[in-house]
């Protein structure tokens, strides 16, 4: 451990400051390890109101237990752990020995040298409300440590200290179509990418930055964290210093049905939706290329989801600002076709070129466009 932390050090020229702890735990230690620091969405209530976003958007089915399923995708893949809270690594007893446990090793020391630069617990809960630049955030983390590892493996064997622009590409793609775990291979499309894209979009994004400032990139990257997913998917636009996500606010109930009936519901949870969050949407009900083809236009994004009081109907309002008319134009017609997927049955009551309302599985919905701007909302009743 203290050989490759070294050899971490040489690679981004971060000083090492302490040694680092470590404990081997057996699978069934660090499945209790897990199962006591991801909520039961049964019972945790910020737990719930996501994965009933996520529901709402069409993103994971009506069955789906978020926080099942993300125990047993965490539970499925870990050799090891670095814990950024007690400043652990957790190294489990059930990884095979070799060349997995080896980079999976090194990919969390890498973590501990950059906690020890920066705390990742305070980066990555940096206190803003925006999902999408946390998601950023871990993109860096996570995108940064895969990098290592994979320049770590080039340093031992004799070469420079990086990663080979010819791999770059090849070893992203091969992470992408990663058949080794079961678990991984069968959960919903979002629930697969969330977890695949602060590595693999983030290795590029942290070579992109490496290939333009050198060493000093290990450093800027958490100096100056990207603001949002389409700065991992496009460099070009984190180093652009002016392009950056603008606010933007969606309809409130009490402007959609007045405040009398509003007065019925209360809000549960809110964030943005980024572009990696629009390119999985279409690409689950439109298609991958025509889908990443239009979210590369998205500016800004953000939901509100609502509940009421008395019986939990959600009710979801979602606006979403594009660079130009037509950009949001072309989405309106988009999202059509995603209400269309998502549900079971929707009917079509009114249609207009810049509104369409109907009813589907959650409710009444209404979708309308202004300016470079489309506002959706779904759940009505």
């Amino acid at each position: 451990m203290d050989q490759i932390v070294a050899s971490l050090a040489e690679i981004t020229g971060w000083p090492v400051k302490r040694k680092v702890p470590s404990e081997i735990l057996t699978k069934d230690k660090f499945q209790h390890y897990l199962s006591t620091h991801v909520k039961d969405s049964a019972h945790d209530k910020d737990t719930r109101a996501e994965e009933q976003a996520l529901k709402m958007f069409g993103l994971v089915p009506q069955d789906f237990n978020l926080a099942r399923e993300t125990e047993h995708l965490l539970s499925d893949q870990a050799a090891e752990y670095y814990d950024n809270n007690n400043k652990r690594l957790y190294i489990i007893d059930s990884t095979p020995p070799g060349e997995e446990q080896q980079m999976a090793l090194v990919h969390e020391l890498a973590h501990a040298l950059a906690d020890q630069q920066h705390s990742l617990g305070k980066y990555l809960n940096h206190g803003s409300p925006d999902s999408d630049e946390s998601t950023a955030r871990e993109a860096v983390m996570e995108g940064q440590a895969t990098w290592l590892t994979w320049a770590y493996e080039a340093k031992r064997a004799g070469g420079k200290g990086e990663v080979p622009p010819r791999l770059l590409d090849q070893l992203t793609k091969e992470s992408d179509d990663n058949k080794e775990f079961p678990v991984l291979d069968k959960t919903p499309l979002y629930m697969r990418e969330s977890l695949l894209f602060p590595y693999n979009a983030g290795a590029r994004f942290q070579d992109a930055v490496y290939r333009k400032m050198g060493q000093e990139a290990f450093e800027a990257v958490f100096a100056r964290g990207p603001r949002s997913t389409q700065q991992i998917l496009h460099p070009e636009v984190y180093f652009d210093m002016t392009a950056t996500p603008g606010p933007i606010e969606p309809l409130t109930l009490a402007k959609i049905v007045g405040k009398q009936q509003a007065a019925q519901f209360r809000a549960v949870i809110e964030g943005a939706v980024g572009e990696f969050d629009h390119a999985i949407l279409l690409r689950q009900y439109v298609g991958e290329e025509q889908g990443a083809a239009a979210a590369r236009h998205w500016r800004a994004g953000w939901f509100r989801l609502y509940e009421h009081k008395k019986d939990g109907n959600p009710v979801l309002s979602y606006i979403s600002k594009w660079d130009s008319p037509e950009s949001a134009q072309a989405y309106f017609a988009l999202y059509q076709r995603v209400l269309k997927g998502k549900w079971k049955k929707m009917e079509v009551t009114s249609a207009t070129d810049t509104e369409v309302s109907g009813s589907g599985d959650s409710g009444r919905f209404t979708v309308r466009i202004t300016g470079a701007s489309v506002q959706s909302v779904e759940g009505l009743r």
